[in-house]
């Protein structure tokens, strides 16, 4: 690929893709566009353009964008409509993510005329997976660089080494931080590494950030109010919000009340196994209420349907499969589930756990209450016709007993 004139660069400013910004002038000698996506990481983003400036990156070629509403709306939604859930437990934080800064990185290089994107994922981990297939799914044929599957500086003292060799700004790292590698975005924050690669080890209480612990976390339970509409929620406690100032507002309620910690050893998609720590106090709140709305909203076997696309759904955002047809054709089945899904939801958030306290629906409720009581229903449910239903339902089982139960 010595033919690589431009190359657009997702970048955070941090240690890795600041050398690998500097790498790629000197590997390529080509021009490098600097891409930094504000997805609600909590951190400053600004500062990626200072230290791209210093590294010789014109302004016109540094975006910096906030894509917040855009991760929510788009994104984070969608897949709650799922009830998406990787292997029991996983909320897909980081893995929801990749598409939309695998769009944006497209999107620029479009407009800025490169022939090729680069990222700074790792040739052990997931992300490449996610990032490289929405390249190619959104433009088949751009040249990507991984530079963790090219360059031999394999080890944080490498990477030290040469940033301090090339004047690359590395103040932040020298004077501490965090052990664990870490990824944040609106949804959720990951931990890896260090002493977390030992699946026996319990983590430290002082590496969770976004939480209190739920020994700590208030001895009053606290109310909240969910409305939908299609089934997002549009409203908390009455007050409409945006699609992510309902995240960013369940996060801190989620958080106050120690919800959404997770510790687990997944399945990468790469064949190996790792253990992650994740934080998802928001995700963890939607997820519950969106189950109870459905309870009285969806049809009985819509619904089972539904869950039995949930693991291949998960699966094929986990892998990075969100730009794929059969993600997209799930995606309108699951959508045009959602048009009855309206109403709202009680919850009691309390040490950890997400209480349902309750669920209506003027509009779409299933839920007969003449029907379902246990008094009596005036005629409205025959009980004689159960004995009919029995019996034709039993009657495989009748059949298979007279063969093999002589």
């Amino acid at each position: 690929m010595s033919d690589i004139k431009k190359v657009v660069l997702a970048y955070s400013g941090g240690l890795d893709t600041s050398v690998i910004l500097k790498w790629l002038q000197d590997t390529y000698q080509c021009e490098v566009v600097t891409f930094t996506a504000d997805i609600g990481q909590g951190e400053e983003v600004e500062p990626a353009r200072k230290k791209a400036v210093a590294l010789g990156i014109k302004q016109e070629n540094i975006f910096i964008d906030d894509l917040r509403e855009e991760f929510v709306r788009d994104f984070v939604f969608p897949m709650f409509r799922a009830n998406a859930i990787y292997e029991g437990e996983y909320l897909l934080g980081t893995s929801i993510a990749r598409p939309l800064i695998a769009k944006r990185q497209i999107e620029i290089a479009n407009q800025t005329g490169a022939d090729a994107v680069s990222h700074g994922a790792t040739g052990k981990g997931n992300d490449q997976v996610r990032f490289e297939l929405g390249y190619y799914a959104l433009k088949p044929d751009v040249k990507v660089i991984a530079p963790w599957r090219e360059w031999d500086l394999l080890s944080r003292e490498k990477l030290l080494a040469y940033a301090e060799k090339n004047g690359i700004d590395i103040t932040k790292k020298k004077s501490g931080g965090s052990p664990y590698s870490m990824d944040a975005n609106l949804l959720h924050i990951s931990y890896e590494g260090t002493v977390l690669e030992n699946p026996a080890a319990e983590p430290e209480e002082d590496m969770w950030l976004w939480t209190v612990s739920p020994e700590n976390a208030p001895d009053q339970a606290e109310y909240v109010e969910l409305e939908y509409k299609n089934g997002d929620i549009v409203a908390i406690n009455g007050v409409a919000l945006s699609p992510a100032q309902v995240l960013t507002e369940l996060n801190r309620l989620g958080g106050k009340h120690g919800i959404g910690r997770l510790d687990i050893v997944e399945n990468r998609y790469v064949g190996m196994k790792s253990r992650g720590c994740y934080e998802t106090p928001g995700g963890t709140i939607m997820m519950k209420a969106h189950r109870a709305i459905e309870s009285i909203t969806l049809d009985r076997e819509v619904a089972h349907l539904k869950d039995e696309l949930i693991a291949k759904y998960a699966s094929l955002i986990y892998n990075g499969y969100w730009w794929a047809p059969e993600r997209k054709m799930m995606q309108n089945m699951i959508d045009a589930s959602q048009a009855t899904v309206n109403g709202w939801v009680r919850l009691k958030l309390y040490k950890g756990n997400v209480i349902v306290v309750g669920r209506d629906s003027k509009t779409d409720s299933l839920f007969d209450p003449n029907i379902a009581t246990f008094d009596e229903d005036f005629g409205a449910y025959n009980h004689a016709d159960a004995a009919g239903f029995i019996r034709l339902n039993s009657l495989r089982m009748r059949i298979a007993a007279k063969l093999y139960n002589k």
